[in-house]
């Protein structure tokens, strides 16, 4: 089987990236498929997770990123002639190449339209990495247009995949292709946390999605009753300035982090995972910290904290907004050892679910339908 996944590029130290390096690899190594990845805008950066060689990576050199130098109407001619120039190399990379199935991981209308329009009969799966009320339906004229294109070529598309049920709820209310395939987890294969560190732990994007800050907020709450505990903050993003200036004059053994290959042993020094997201198609931060063996506290935002946290089994489940909750709930098991304890053994089974083992049978059911079904 030959499979060509198409995406603007694997740069970045992110979920998105962890998880397609995670499937291909898994592909060629077990299932012993052809895999191609098709980028526009790698360039020279390096992948940060290691791929296996027998993935064919290769960049088209668009670099879409380069309209956003100019003013909106050089800004227009300049992204519509890249338009027509991935076209035109995508066009041909396909008659090379000649994918028995392609996976589109992109939500840019763009990129999806065009795929959609050179593909031929090639079979397309679109693998949302977002959830639906975030991809289609926003307000203003130039997403009106972009849900319009959107849609044309969803249209086109073999099967739709998402993460979670909750969104394929709303997504099947527009498509009839729709099936769920929860992320692949690159999950802890050593040592368990011993969940005596006075650390709390928050991974993530600084951008509005993760709410940072809101995680600082709840922090100043719950500080003051444990004074010798630590909040230690692993990212980077846009909000980075607005993260280290908030917390400068706050001196409430809060540490900021960049990012890290080796965050498995971050988490291994912590004794609970929080997130205070606006919301989630998945959040592969969670199972990751539970395979650690670390209860988690999240807000219950649409949809991924609920499809991975068994309130009160493995963590718990806050009503979104409400910091007054969060910081008890927080509390409650930074004062209970115990309780970590035993949340932290439920946390480590919980998250075999997400293991490659479970869900890449999924994948591969999903191909053999595709092309044989």
């Amino acid at each position: 089987m030959r499979i060509l996944y198409v995406c603007r590029s694997l740069a970045y130290w992110g979920g998105i990236e962890r998880v397609l390096v995670d499937k291909m690899n898994y592909l060629v190594k077990m299932y012993g498929a052809e895999v191609y990845m098709l980028t526009t805008d790698q360039g020279n950066h390096p992948v940060p997770y290691q791929l296996e060689p027998e993935v064919h990576l290769e960049d088209l050199g668009i670099r879409f990123h380069q309209q956003y130098r100019y003013r909106i109407l050089k800004r227009i001619m300049v992204a519509k002639r890249l338009e027509r120039l991935f076209k035109k190399k995508l066009f041909v990379r396909l008659h090379e190449i000649r994918p028995d199935v392609i996976v589109c991981t992109t939500a840019n209308y763009v990129d999806l339209n065009i795929l959609a329009r050179v593909k031929g009969s090639i079979p397309l799966i679109v693998e949302s990495h977002s959830i639906y009320r975030k991809t289609l339906g926003q307000k203003g004229l130039r997403n009106r247009y972009a849900d319009y294109m959107y849609r044309k070529a969803l249209s086109k598309a073999r099967m739709i995949v998402v993460l979670t049920e909750g969104d394929a709820a709303e997504w099947r209310k527009e498509f009839h292709n729709v099936c769920v395939i929860p992320n692949l987890v690159h999950l802890n294969e050593g040592e368990v946390s011993s969940l005596d560190n006075k650390r709390v732990i928050w991974v993530g994007r600084f951008d509005y999605q993760k709410r940072p800050m809101e995680i600082i907020k709840i922090w100043q709450k719950v500080y003051p009753k444990f004074p010798d505990w630590h909040l230690d903050i692993y990212g980077e993003g846009e909000l980075q300035d607005v993260i280290e200036k908030g917390t400068m004059s706050l001196d409430m053994n809060i540490v900021i982090h960049e990012p890290t290959s080796h965050i498995f042993d971050a988490y291994r020094k912590c004794s609970l995972l929080v997130s205070a997201s606006l919301f989630e198609p998945f959040g592969l931060v969670a199972p990751e910290a539970m395979s650690c063996g670390l209860p988690v506290v999240a807000y219950d935002c649409p949809f991924g904290p609920a499809s991975i946290i068994n309130d009160g089994i493995d963590g718990f489940l806050v009503e979104n907004d409400d910091m007054e909750m969060m910081a008890e709930k927080i509390s409650l098991l930074m004062n209970d050892y115990t309780l970590r304890l035993k949340m932290g053994e439920s946390a480590v089974k919980s998250s075999s679910r997400y293991s490659a083992e479970e869900i890449m049978p999924l994948w591969k059911k999903l191909f053999d339908a595709t092309l044989y079904g």
